[in-house]
């Protein structure tokens, strides 16, 4: 059933941006599909408009005159090498985005503006965080921890929205975790790197031992939270078009919580293989040659709770950032980032991709560190849909993680990604 509404998506070729775009082109009248190009063929309600987040608000201005719209959804996002560079890039980016809907006049028509962030709101990458986690949880703007630009990124947006500002507008802010998506040539996403392993793996296994699991033995047992990105974007939708949403922020994850010791045969044997059954044993010699372990840092975020739920070290005169949980590590069987730098890993990717007629530049270009890390915690990472729920929010049926990653692993096989299921 179609509408009269419009929305602006940017980010738009980016994993949670393109399904964004997708959902809204159901029944919304139009969609600007913003980014710097575009990859994906668009049905007629959906415009595509260039634009270059990292210019001044002026040049944006310039840029998008006419392209107006009542709904914004601001999924845009670049990696820079260190905390503060991505505080200062991407809060600049909406900044800027934000202060060119006031130079075009375009921000008389919008109602409400969607953030896009992460979980990385709670700390997930920096240790052991509460769980579950809830949207209540607090900040972590102690000096002791590094800059977080997703909270940049919403005192902008809550300034911009403010009574002295916008007070017509109103917001909401989405905290997707591990997100289980695909877009054209973005390969920072959990899914193509981990279907890479396992396709190389079994390329590597002459002897039919099986696939060894290249994350951390604790992790593999401990609980995990995911997000589809076609539920993510679903959500987004719901969430722009709820009146009572408005100026709230909400996980959103698939309502299954997953643990890889259930996912980790399922993958394997969807790739025709299956895991060795001894792949913890130091015996196995792929489990010894790339294992690595790293310690994380910083007090883990779960220590601004200390005392609150029991679990400081002394009581009094602790400082409370002594927490009576393990430490927060990183450990890897097999340390990918090093991994896919060896010659007979290379040479096996070749081949492969030589005899299935792949994208021979995608093992090069998968981020094997952002894998590393999603799959080297040594703490669950779980978090809490019930405020979404108590708001009146349905998860589409037939959405679950598992199913989530089938389907990614389908669209990755027809991009030649991977080779196709036999």
């Amino acid at each position: 059933m179609s509408s009269e509404n419009t929305a602006i998506v940017v980010g738009a070729t980016g994993i949670l941006g393109r399904e964004i775009v997708k959902e809204l082109s159901k029944d919304f009248k139009k969609v600007h599909a913003l980014s710097r190009s575009k990859k994906d063929h668009c049905p007629s309600n959906v415009e595509h408009n260039f634009i270059d987040l990292t210019s001044s608000a002026e040049e944006m201005a310039n840029t998008l005159k006419g392209v107006e719209a009542e709904y914004i959804f601001f999924a845009a996002y670049l990696q820079k090498d260190s905390e503060q560079e991505n505080w200062d890039v991407n809060g600049d980016m909406l900044l800027n985005y934000l202060k060119s809907l006031e130079l075009t006049g375009a921000v008389k028509h919008v109602k409400r503006i969607i953030l896009v962030t992460g979980c990385k709101q709670y700390g997930v990458h920096l240790g052991q965080v509460k769980n579950p986690m809830v949207e209540s949880d607090p900040w972590l703007r102690d000096s002791i921890y590094p800059p977080n630009f997703y909270y940049r990124q919403q005192d902008i947006l809550h300034e911009f929205c403010s009574e002295k500002s916008h007070p017509e507008i109103s917001w909401v802010v989405t905290y997707p975790n591990d997100v289980i998506g695909f877009a054209n040539g973005n390969f920072m996403n959990l899914a193509s790197g981990l279907a890479l392993y396992v396709a190389v793996s079994k390329e590597l296994d002459s002897e039919g031992k099986g696939i060894v699991w290249p994350g951390g033995e604790a992790f593999y047992t401990k609980f995990d939270t995911f997000t589809s990105s076609k539920l993510h974007a679903a959500f987004c939708k719901w969430a722009a078009l709820t009146p009572s949403t408005a100026n709230e922020a909400f996980n959103v994850v698939n309502d299954d919580v997953a643990s890889w010791q259930d996912l980790w045969p399922k993958v394997a044997k969807r790739f025709g293989t299956k895991v060795r059954e001894d792949q913890f044993s130091d015996s196995v010699g792929v489990g010894v040659k790339w294992k690595s372990e790293t310690e994380l840092p910083n007090p883990p975020p779960i220590a601004l709770l200390a005392g609150e739920i029991g679990l400081r070290t002394t009581a009094g005169g602790d400082d409370g950032k002594k927490v009576n949980v393990p430490g927060s590590k990183l450990e890897q069987r097999v340390n990918l980032t090093k991994w896919s730098q060896e010659k007979e890993v290379k040479e096996a990717w070749d081949r492969l991709a030589e005899r299935e007629g792949l994208q021979k530049d995608a093992f090069e270009k998968a981020t094997w560190g952002f894998l590393d890390f999603i799959l080297g915690r040594n703490f669950d990472v779980v978090a809490s849909m019930s405020k979404a729920k108590r708001f009146g929010w349905v998860s589409p049926p037939s959405i679950d993680t598992w199913q989530a990653l089938d389907e990614v692993f389908g669209e990755l096989e027809e991009a030649k990604v991977l080779p196709a299921r036999k």
